[in-house]
């Protein structure tokens, strides 16, 4: 099945958070290549804040059992460095966010009443969904919210050239929970911080969740124009 994107437009249109992958290894030297091409990612002032850890083969199998045993022990996580969402959502967003959890978890038929169905749901997040590949982005301590969107410009910019490579990715904010597993395992300095995992690879057509298409906001509804 050919899965490639020909366009900017189309990689846009199936870009997705794909959670369920197929057991097919990646090729390192594409993966090489993909991150070489997003580093044309804009940064203020060209300051490229992004730090890389991507892990693969034997390394890949070693973190899934580290992250299996960690997550038994601690599924509450580590201390964490930054909060992934706000503590009070507001409407529309905490409306944005818990649409998207119930049509996801409606695909899977585990109802709300189900917690611990939906706990053990999400603790495949820390299995990459299957995923040969993983990705941590970093970011120094020293930088502020604008070197913060750089790294999500870069990361864009990554999972649209992967779908043009005929891959997918799920961005996993989950491993801020673990801050301390991750860096002791990819060698992170201290002056650091995690800012996300990525789980990358072929995505498993036959499995049910990979039909969510979160929904977006109408244009109305998010842009305003001025003398157009």
């Amino acid at each position: 099945m050919n899965d490639t994107a020909n366009s900017v437009s189309e990689a846009l249109a199936t870009r997705r958070s794909v959670r369920g992958f197929l057991d097919k290894p990646v090729d390192g030297a594409l993966l090489r290549d993909l991150l070489e091409k997003a580093a044309r990612a804009p940064s203020g002032g060209n300051l490229q804040p992004w730090h890389l850890h991507v892990v693969g083969g034997e390394r890949m199998k070693a973190l899934k059992a580290l992250a299996w045993e960690r997550v038994a022990a601690r599924p509450g996580g580590e201390d964490t460095e930054y909060d992934v969402y706000p503590k009070n959502l507001v409407a529309p967003y905490r409306d944005r966010r818990f649409q998207v959890g119930e049509d996801m978890y409606g695909l899977l038929g585990i109802p709300r009443e189900s917690k611990a169905a939906r706990l053990q749901w999400f603790a495949r997040n820390f299995q990459f969904f299957g995923a040969p590949v993983a990705l941590f982005c970093y970011v120094d301590r020293r930088m502020g919210p604008p070197q913060w969107s750089d790294l999500g410009m870069y990361l864009q910019s990554l999972m649209l050239l992967l779908r043009e490579a005929g891959l997918h990715s799920c961005p996993q904010e989950c491993w801020s929970l673990y801050p301390r597993t991750i860096a002791e395992f990819v060698g992170a300095p201290n002056e650091q911080m995690l800012f996300t995992g990525m789980a990358i690879g072929y995505e498993d057509p036959d499995e049910p969740v990979n039909q969510l298409r979160s929904r977006r906001a109408p244009l109305d509804e998010i842009a305003h124009f001025h003398g157009l």
